[in-house]
Protein backbone atom coordinates (compact mmCIF):
# COMPACT_ATOMS: atom_id res chain seq x y z
CA UNK A 1 0.00 0.00 0.00
CA UNK A 2 1.48 3.42 -1.08
CA UNK A 3 0.59 6.17 1.74
CA UNK A 4 0.65 10.06 0.67
CA UNK A 5 3.35 12.16 1.33
CA UNK A 6 1.97 14.58 3.27
CA UNK A 7 -0.93 13.90 6.13
CA UNK A 8 -0.38 16.80 7.75
CA UNK A 9 -3.65 18.25 8.60
CA UNK A 10 -2.30 21.99 8.93
CA UNK A 11 -3.97 24.69 7.05
CA UNK A 12 -1.01 26.99 6.32
CA UNK A 13 -0.92 28.98 2.98
CA UNK A 14 -0.72 26.95 0.04
CA UNK A 15 -2.33 23.60 1.83
CA UNK A 16 -5.30 23.79 -0.80
CA UNK A 17 -8.39 23.59 2.21
CA UNK A 18 -9.76 26.15 4.56
CA UNK A 19 -9.75 26.13 8.28
CA UNK A 20 -11.96 24.27 9.95
CA UNK A 21 -14.59 26.79 12.23
CA UNK A 22 -12.89 25.84 15.41
CA UNK A 23 -9.19 26.32 14.80
CA UNK A 24 -8.86 30.51 14.15
CA UNK A 25 -11.74 32.16 14.75
CA UNK A 26 -10.27 35.43 14.26
CA UNK A 27 -7.84 34.74 11.04
CA UNK A 28 -9.90 37.15 8.64
CA UNK A 29 -10.61 39.85 11.49
CA UNK A 30 -6.31 39.61 12.02
CA UNK A 31 -5.90 41.05 8.03
CA UNK A 32 -7.73 43.70 8.50
CA UNK A 33 -6.48 44.69 11.99
CA UNK A 34 -3.28 44.67 10.00
CA UNK A 35 -4.37 47.14 7.33
CA UNK A 36 -6.26 49.22 9.71
CA UNK A 37 -2.66 49.97 11.08
CA UNK A 38 -0.97 50.60 8.31
CA UNK A 39 -3.39 52.97 6.77
CA UNK A 40 -3.33 54.53 10.42
CA UNK A 41 0.63 54.80 10.19
CA UNK A 42 0.93 55.90 7.10
CA UNK A 43 -1.55 58.88 7.82
CA UNK A 44 -0.04 59.88 10.72
CA UNK A 45 3.63 59.47 9.26
CA UNK A 46 2.13 62.13 6.10
CA UNK A 47 0.36 64.59 9.06
CA UNK A 48 4.05 64.93 10.35
CA UNK A 49 5.37 65.14 7.13
CA UNK A 50 3.15 67.96 6.22
CA UNK A 51 3.38 69.70 9.36
CA UNK A 52 7.59 70.10 9.19
CA UNK A 53 6.90 71.34 5.16
CA UNK A 54 4.28 73.89 6.61
CA UNK A 55 7.17 74.79 9.58
CA UNK A 56 9.56 75.33 6.93
CA UNK A 57 7.65 77.25 4.16
CA UNK A 58 7.07 80.06 7.14
CA UNK A 59 10.47 82.19 6.89
CA UNK A 60 10.06 84.03 10.35
CA UNK A 61 10.44 80.02 11.68
CA UNK A 62 13.50 79.64 9.46
CA UNK A 63 14.96 82.46 11.11
CA UNK A 64 13.79 81.75 15.18
CA UNK A 65 15.72 78.23 14.19
CA UNK A 66 18.68 79.52 12.93
CA UNK A 67 19.17 82.31 15.54
CA UNK A 68 18.63 79.48 18.10
CA UNK A 69 20.90 77.01 15.90
CA UNK A 70 23.36 79.90 16.12
CA UNK A 71 22.63 80.49 20.02
CA UNK A 72 24.25 77.01 21.10
CA UNK A 73 28.11 78.13 19.37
Amino acid sequence: MSTPASTSTHAGPGSGRRPDAGESPSAGRRTGVRLAAAIAMTVAIAAVLLGVFSLYAQPDFLVTLADQLWACF
